[in-house]
């Protein structure tokens, strides 16, 4: 196989862990972020309406983040800068 094929077979692999990272761990803080607002507000009734409010901005933030590692991996996918360093 040539450099190139190497190369490009090394990106995809990275890739495809670089998506299982990046939606593994958002989707653990996600799912102790909702079971520690549950808690919160099984605790505090009263307080449904901050605690909601500040539940969906963290849940944004945490999305966001899955969202550029998405990103980042995909541009790393289709526009490898490696590979204009490669001899022809």
């Amino acid at each position: 196989m040539t450099d190139i094929g190497w190369l490009v077979v090394l990106t995809t692999v990275a890739a495809v862990f670089g998506i299982a990272l990046g939606v593994m761990l958002p989707a653990l803080a996600m799912g102790r972020a909702i079971s520690q607002a549950l808690d919160a507000i099984a605790r505090q009734p009263e307080a449904e309406q901050a605690i909601s409010r500040l539940l969906f901005i963290g849940l944004a933030m945490i999305e966001s983040l899955a969202i550029y590692c998405l990103v980042v991996i995909l541009i790393v996918l289709f526009r490898n800068p490696l590979l204009a360093y490669l001899p022809h």
